[in-house]
């Protein structure tokens, strides 16, 4: 077990943790002493066991706040896959394609007939 000293509200503490724990166990503590901190700033010097259960307070509504959003957003995100699914199972889309009628489709074969036609004559008369 490591011994390690932290510092919340002004005063020093001595707590021990499992090794390699050293960071996770300095990173709580300074979000306790953030919470600490705002609250010496605002009521003054307080005894040690209040602060330390008001910034505790603290930073679980703080905390109540984040699952409550982590809970809508992941709300959101079954709802998307939800969709995305959805849309993967409606296999492909549809697309629909316009028909040329058959009179325009014969006008124009015969138009292009009419044109080589007239290029035939044009050919034979100049040349």
């Amino acid at each position: 077990m490591a011994e390690v000293e932290i510092h919340i509200g002004g005063r020093s503490f001595e707590v021990s943790c499992k090794d390699g724990e050293q960071h996770f166990l300095q990173a709580a503590a300074k979000m306790l002493d953030d919470e600490a901190q705002v609250l010496t700033s605002q009521i003054g010097r307080i005894p040690e066991a209040r602060m330390l259960l008001m910034a505790g307070l603290m930073l679980a509504d703080k905390t109540a706040g984040v699952e409550d959003r982590l809970r809508e957003l992941e709300a959101k995100l079954a709802e998307t896959e939800g969709h995305l699914m959805a849309l993967q199972n409606a296999g492909p889309e549809k697309v629909e394609v316009a028909v040329i009628p058959t009179g325009v489709t014969d006008t124009l074969a015969e138009l292009a007939a009419r044109a080589e036609s007239l290029a035939a004559t044009v050919e034979e008369k100049t040349g």
